[in-house]
């Protein structure tokens, strides 16, 4: 098999996995009890939460631990709109957001809040000047991703940090599920930073919300205080735990495992860039990361069922969306319907091999003659 939907889901390190297991075996205890075995479990919680904040130099932070990242863009976006809600009912996106954050929006939209959406512009960034006119003093949210799922975009985030910091009644929520631990991130003045360790070698079932302190959120999930105010239930310790040494393991590699994954991405357009029918989607903003593409004349599902047939993973859109509908991010970037209904995209890693990357534009070549008899 040659795997290459890393930006779905990653592979569990050994090292956190086998954290994981040590903390379920030592520290099982309930974190909220007031027993020593509860005391530890806390303490280890408390340890894990304090290594998040340092690696992502936000001390000023609360860090809530969900069940995914979409409970926490779930979390963020509902808290906000709904304890704010006396201040203002305008929120500001993109159409290029993971499904939780244009999903919560739509339920949002659908109880009287003003939902507006940002232009994007060809490069597949947000429109500065545009975000500049949505935003009013009534405007009580503005939620950006850092990275989008789709094209791998990197959206020019501190420029937009500054333009909402202007607002003082308005907070800055980035989805920065496909950055954490990929690329460097700068996470001033931001008030909900949302990821998820699964996209970077840690636990499925994990996610975190980073939250300024001072920033009030109406809970979701109700039934008393655990680690948060904000987030009810049995606190998962070694999911914290795993979670802080996935994080860990993967800063500290950061620089080598970017350099490694570019030199990849470079070789990989380089050979696809000899078949007249290719169309890369993804723009020069995008990181090394995620390549979305287009074969021209030939539906995305009939390319994914056939490299899936010979092995390869690939995925069509992002993983929580719908097979069936054209690319709404690729159709904004490309103003072309017909490649939005024929992209699909490749997400690298470090652990992608030279021969593995070979033998995908071997089973390539013969899908793409195959589909189009060229």
């Amino acid at each position: 098999m040659i795997y290459l939907d890393y930006a779905a889901d990653t592979p569990v390190d050994v090292q956190v996995l086998d954290l994981f297991c040590q903390i379920n075996q030592v520290a099982f205890g309930n974190a909220n009890g007031t027993h020593l075995s509860g005391k530890n479990a806390k303490q280890l919680i408390k340890q894990a939460t304090i290594k998040i904040k340092n690696l992502l130099n936000c001390s000023t932070s609360e860090v809530i631990y969900t069940s995914g990242a979409t409970e926490a863009n779930n979390l963020a976006i509902k808290g906000v709109a709904r304890n704010y809600r006396e201040v203002g009912r305008h929120i500001i996106s993109t159409c290029l957001e993971h499904a939780s954050v244009s999903g919560s929006l739509k339920q949002l939209q659908s109880i009287g809040y003003e939902i507006d959406l940002v232009s994007i512009r060809k490069d597949g960034t947000v429109d500065l000047d545009h975000l500049n006119e949505l935003i009013r003093e009534d405007t009580i949210l503005v939620s950006i991703n850092y990275v989008d799922s789709e094209l791998g975009i990197c959206q020019p985030i501190p420029s937009i940090a500054t333009i909402v910091a202007a607002y003082p009644n308005c907070f800055f929520h980035v989805d920065a599920t496909q950055a954490v631990g990929k690329i460097p991130i700068h996470l001033d003045q931001i008030d909900l930073v949302t990821f998820s360790p699964h996209k970077f070698f840690g636990l499925n079932g994990m996610g975190v919300l980073l939250k300024s302190e001072s920033l009030i959120l109406e809970p979701q999930i109700h039934g008393g205080t655990s680690t948060s105010y904000y987030r009810s239930g049995t606190p998962f310790t070694a999911g914290a735990g795993a979670t802080a040494l996935a994080l860990e393991l993967c800063m500290a590699e950061l620089k080598e495992r970017l350099t490694q994954v570019t030199v990849k991405n470079d070789w990989l357009k380089k050979q696809l860039s000899a078949y007249p029918l290719v169309a890369f989607n993804s723009t020069g903003h995008a990181i090394p990361h995620i390549l979305n593409l287009s074969v021209k004349g030939v539906k995305a599902q009939a390319f994914q069922a056939a490299l899936s047939d010979r092995k390869v993973c690939i995925s069509i859109k992002s993983a929580c969306s719908t097979d069936s509908t054209p690319s709404r991010s690729v159709l904004t970037v490309t103003g072309s319907r017909d490649l939005a209904r024929s992209s699909w995209r490749i997400s690298l890693c470090h652990l992608t091999t030279d021969s593995e990357l070979q033998e995908f534009m071997d089973i390539f070549d013969y899908c793409y003659k195959s589909l189009t008899k060229k």
